[in-house]
């Protein structure tokens, strides 16, 4: 993942709502969402949702599927989990080896 992606990312979710919208997109997972299911289960305005999520879709933290009239909104897992290794990628490179090789608290095992 690129730095500006990574940023884009974290801009968007640094917005309660939207971070609200995404973990419930997260907890549908590949079901995903209508919007007005959204908006009524956080108590969110149509219009303000909608800006919502457009954001997040320029974002790329949500992906959309049109089926007739309505348009299912999806949580883009793939990308939160590039994000997280983005986090990550380095972890632990700088720590000191205690003898043995071993890394000190199973860093090596799970990242961080």
């Amino acid at each position: 993942m690129e730095m500006f992606n990574a940023l884009e990312a974290f801009a968007s979710l640094s917005q309660e709502t939207r971070l609200r919208v995404f973990k419930l997109l997260v907890e549908y997972g590949s079901d995903g969402l209508l919007p007005g299911k959204i908006a009524s289960q956080l108590k969110i305005p149509d219009n303000t949702l909608s800006f919502h999520l457009s954001h997040m879709a320029k974002a790329g933290l949500v992906t959309s599927k049109k089926q007739g009239r309505q348009i299912t909104y999806f949580a883009n897992c793939d990308l939160m989990d590039d994000l997280v290794d983005f986090l990550v990628q380095n972890c632990c490179s700088k720590q000191a080896k205690p003898k043995g090789g071993k890394a000190k608290n199973g860093c090596n095992e799970r990242k961080c």
